[in-house]
């Protein structure tokens, strides 16, 4: 099965807040809509994006996406990519289209001197942890917290 990995483009917001609706759902979280179309069109598209988001589409339908950022690291001095997240409609799962998600951002970390890529997943996500695994990656063991600043 192919896909076709592009860049969002603006008018693929809606398309974008579905796949963070399922990929939500599959996370056992709640994602509220509000506001997301605003706030989300403000860190890719802006002058200076923040977020980077792509999709992969299969015969003109979006079926999963990606999003990068540039982080810094104290330890290593310099920057890397966390990948914040990576999603697959289920039934294009294991057919390489999230291994070509994550070559092109491989690519963009190539083409910007940047030596690596973080991200995470629940540790009940075998099927993802195996897929990691797989293409080479290891893991470190953290909990993550949340804070609210409010």
């Amino acid at each position: 099965m192919k896909a076709n990995i592009r860049n969002a483009k603006p008018g693929d917001i809606q398309e974008i807040i579905r796949l963070c609706i399922d990929h939500a759902d599959f996370e056992k979280c709640v994602y509220s809509e509000v506001d997301k179309a605003e706030k989300l069109a403000s860190v890719l598209f802006g002058k200076s994006p923040k977020l980077y988001c792509l999709l992969a589409e299969h015969e003109g339908t979006i079926i999963g996406y990606a999003t990068y950022m540039l982080q810094y690291s104290t330890w290593d001095a310099g920057e890397y990519i966390y990948m914040d997240c990576l999603y697959l409609d289920e039934q294009f799962r294991g057919h390489n289209i999230g291994k070509n998600l994550i070559n092109e951002i491989k690519a963009f970390g190539k083409s910007q001197n940047i030596s690596h890529i973080q991200w995470q997943t629940p540790e009940f996500n075998t099927r993802a942890i195996k897929f990691y695994n797989r293409l080479g990656s290891s893991s470190k063991s953290k909990e993550r917290f949340f804070l609210d600043c409010e």
